[in-house]
């Protein structure tokens, strides 16, 4: 039992075609492409049982969720929050971006590289830190969000909103990673999907996917100015769907993988790839040997540091043949996995080492304006994505990796901040917008 949150931002807007500053001002509203947006994000989220419906009460959020609605036989209707109100940057408010620069390049410089810190004035002359704010709002708003919807029943919520009041929900869910803000991008009508259930006194909070964009055109996010590199998962083996504990036993795909590597192969097929790694285990292999079919003068590498972990004795079993006899140990292992070493195997932080260390390797010898494919596995694509999104190996839970999933990140193009997570765990080629993957076994 869980909590689903459905996280849309709005259409693209007028002030988003301008690319003027909308913050908090409802003087923007959805164009023509905005609204086909929503009919799309609509369209894809019409199976989908939705319980409630949340939105910001700003023209361009309330359109986009009316379009989304209209797509629906349920005659849900959404209720208007002040709690998902865009950031407020009212000295900046209606400013195209080139005067913002221009106005305020002290300001303007904090915002791009250090958002949590800006200070502005109000026209009154109080000073106020919009990010900080902001980020109150965001808490006070999940807080009441989860003592009206219960994250131990089964209720579908849908929430629209805004850039900035979205990514301070995921960072807030997240439990406030350093520079987390930063390390997030929602594209306008872009769906986001995350899973909450009871922990103990707490909550376990999970990335379903980040902000997807498949339903429209494009179906990924723009490139940045830097490297960009698209980590898939590799397809599903007759272990996933068993539910055995894989680790570095050399299981190949079974069909159904061969499948989802044909699908991931068909969604990037007109993405421009120059290089290409896999783990050198077999699963991952043929699925990028499959994705590659469409770039066939790309060369794969293959990498050591991106095996699985090592289950040690665990590995081939069924989760009950390891509950039978390791019981304690397992329940750790789900509760605390960072304390865990593996029966003659490996700990999260031996494959957080090896697997990281081979990301940077590879984000490192690339060129801004190439974009590298990796292919790897459950644990290590956690692991890679826990350090992008500032987490630690405590959190690999938090992250979903369905078999076939693509994930895009985008290398920073100036020193010293971090790279984005453009997109995660996409997984809609495989059928629908929730990931239906193999559960499988970590």
């Amino acid at each position: 039992m869980s909590l689903r949150l459905l996280l849309v931002r709005h259409g693209l807007s007028s002030f988003n075609v301008e690319r003027r500053i909308q913050g908090r001002d409802d003087l923007s509203t959805l164009t023509t492409t905005g609204e086909e947006q929503a009919r799309r994000t609509g369209l894809a989220l019409a199976d989908v049982p939705i319980t409630a419906v949340y939105s910001s009460p700003l023209k361009r959020a309330a359109s986009t969720a009316a379009g989304v609605l209209a797509e629906r036989n349920d005659k849900l209707s959404p209720s208007f929050d002040d709690g998902l109100l865009e950031i407020d940057l009212e000295p900046w408010s209606g400013l195209t971006a080139d005067e913002r620069a221009e106005r305020f390049p002290e300001e303007f410089a904090t915002w791009k590289r250090q958002p949590e810190v800006l200070e502005l004035s109000r026209a009154d002359g109080r000073r106020y830190k919009p990010l900080q704010e902001l980020m109150q709002q965001a808490r006070e708003f999940l807080d009441a969000l989860i003592s009206k919807h219960s994250v131990d029943g089964n209720d579908t919520v849908l929430i629209v909103g805004h850039n900035a009041i979205l990514r301070c929900l995921i960072v807030t869910l997240l439990g406030e990673p350093e520079q987390g803000f930063r390390r997030l991008r929602l594209d306008n009508a872009s769906l986001s999907i995350f899973n909450i259930s009871s922990k103990g006194d707490g909550h376990q909070v999970q990335i379903e996917c980040l902000n997807s964009t498949a339903h429209l055109t494009p179906p990924l996010p723009t490139k940045g100015k830097g490297a960009r590199l698209i980590l898939v998962r590799h397809g599903e083996t007759n272990w996933n769907r068993d539910g055995r504990f894989q680790g570095q036993i050399d299981i190949p795909l079974n069909s159904n993988g061969h499948a989802q590597a044909e699908a991931a192969r068909g969604f990037l097929a007109d993405v421009p790839i120059q290089k290409a790694f896999s783990s050198s285990m077999t699963r991952p292999r043929e699925t990028a040997e499959g994705i590659l079919m469409s770039h066939p003068d790309v060369a794969l590498q293959q990498t050591d540091g991106l095996v699985e972990i090592g289950h040690g004795l665990w590995e081939g079993k069924l989760e009950s043949e390891i509950k039978a006899e390791w019981g304690a140990l397992l329940e750790e292992w789900k509760r605390t996995p960072e304390t865990v070493q593996m029966p003659e195997g490996e700990t999260i932080q031996d494959v957080w080492e090896r697997s990281v260390q081979s990301w940077n390797t590879i984000a490192e010898d690339l060129n801004p304006a190439e974009t590298a494919l990796v292919v790897a596995h459950d644990a290590v694509n956690k692991t890679i994505l826990c350090h992008l999104l500032g987490l630690t190996p405590a959190d690999i839970w938090a992250v979903k990796q369905g078999n076939g999933g693509v994930t895009v990140v985008d290398m920073p193009s100036e020193p010293g901040q971090p790279a984005v997570v453009a997109c995660l765990n996409l997984t809609s080629h495989l059928g629908g917008v929730l990931d239906r993957t193999a559960a499988g076994a970590l």
